[in-house]
């Protein structure tokens, strides 16, 4: 039988955009055909465009907008004919059709505030464990939320050199990514790495509070000492060049760049936000900090900076978890069975 799936998508970049890649690679390897519906222009298109068909559309929730919007996405699906249809967060899901010939779900990779979204959802895909109890108590069904994690597809490769972030070849370096605002707590970083005697701090991203952040290291001493590259689509060769991994966020659903370095081997400092106090065993796959706390960061960091050995362990370990939990054969066997084997239309209780 051919197994068919339609994604919608209206991500932009980042970590969410990376997996979404990496899932329709997955998952045409195993025979599935996909159509993606997505927004016009997005940067990752290439990536996907030789295994599933794309379909660009401008998404509007003007009411004449959203009467030819769902027409035409009425047409795909009688055109394409899928088993399945799923969206990717919650703004994506007010587009998934009322169909039960179709088994319809929601991928979610943070909290939504409200399940008005997902009326049309016959199930929720949540990446963590807590995210689906919030949905429960907000009214989900809780027998039909399903937890399916996140993989990478990272390997190792050649590391950027350090001479080209104007970085000494024995300096400790310290890496962290993702967007410049507040809930990233990349404040929070810069503080602690100014407590590491002669530490390197390289900040991947882009956003609103960069200015801040430079600012801040400057009053710290450190301002000598930050590399602020801009954003990396590709962050691998940034993570194979440094000594250890940072993420420092207050909020963080589930950390997918937590299992991109346990794959090139980086052992991991974290703060305790949701899904990092998920996926890390304290002082067994990576070292854990309260929210907000630099003095107890600054601590790992010399801890792994002054124990070469404390790093390969920890490191060791998140690599071991990460082929157990969250390979890419375990993540795509799940998604499998969910798409092809899941009964149709359940009864929606939560409407």
């Amino acid at each position: 039988m051919t197994k068919r799936l339609i994604h919608i998508h209206l991500g932009i970049k980042g970590g969410a955009e990376r997996f979404f890649v990496n899932l329709v690679n997955g998952l045409a390897e195993r025979g599935v055909e996909q159509m993606a519906i997505i927004w016009p222009d997005r940067e990752w298109r290439d990536e996907i465009s030789s295994v599933a068909q794309i379909r660009e559309m401008h998404f509007s929730r003007s009411h004449l907008a959203r009467f030819f919007i769902n027409r035409r996405i009425a047409k795909l699906i009688r055109e394409f004919q899928p088993r399945a249809m799923m969206s990717w967060m919650s703004q994506a899901s007010r587009w998934i059709p009322d169909n039960p010939n179709l088994l319809t779900a929601a991928r979610l990779g943070d909290y939504p505030i409200k399940l008005d979204y997902f009326e049309d959802c016959d199930w929720l895909v949540c990446n963590t464990p807590d995210i689906a109890r919030h949905c429960a108590s907000l009214g989900w069904p809780a027998e039909r939320a399903r937890v399916i994690s996140n993989f990478t597809t990272t390997q190792p490769c050649r590391p950027i050199s350090r001479a080209a972030l104007d970085t000494p070849e024995d300096a400790f370096v310290v890496l962290g990514m993702g967007r410049f605002v507040d809930r990233k707590g990349f404040d929070t970083l810069i503080e602690a790495v100014a407590k590491v005697e002669g530490a390197y701090l390289w900040l991947l991203g882009e956003g609103e509070e960069q200015a801040n952040l430079v600012a801040q290291a400057q009053r710290l001493g450190l301002g000598e000492r930050i590399r602020m590259p801009g954003w990396a689509a590709k962050p691998d060769p940034y993570l194979m060049a440094c000594d250890a991994f940072c993420i420092p966020s207050s909020h963080e659903p589930l950390g997918n760049v937590v299992l991109e370095a346990w794959a090139l081997g980086k052992p991991v400092v974290s703060t305790a936000s949701e899904g990092p106090s998920w996926l890390i065993s304290d002082d067994a796959d990576g070292l854990m900090a309260p929210i907000g706390d630099a003095p107890v960061i600054a601590a790992a960091l010399n801890r792994l900076k002054a124990e070469p050995g404390l790093g390969a362990r920890l490191a060791a370990a998140g690599t071991a978890k990460l082929a157990q939990e969250f390979s890419r054969d375990v993540i795509c066997d799940r998604y499998m069975e969910f798409f092809f084997e899941t009964p149709l239309h359940p009864k929606r209780k939560h409407k």
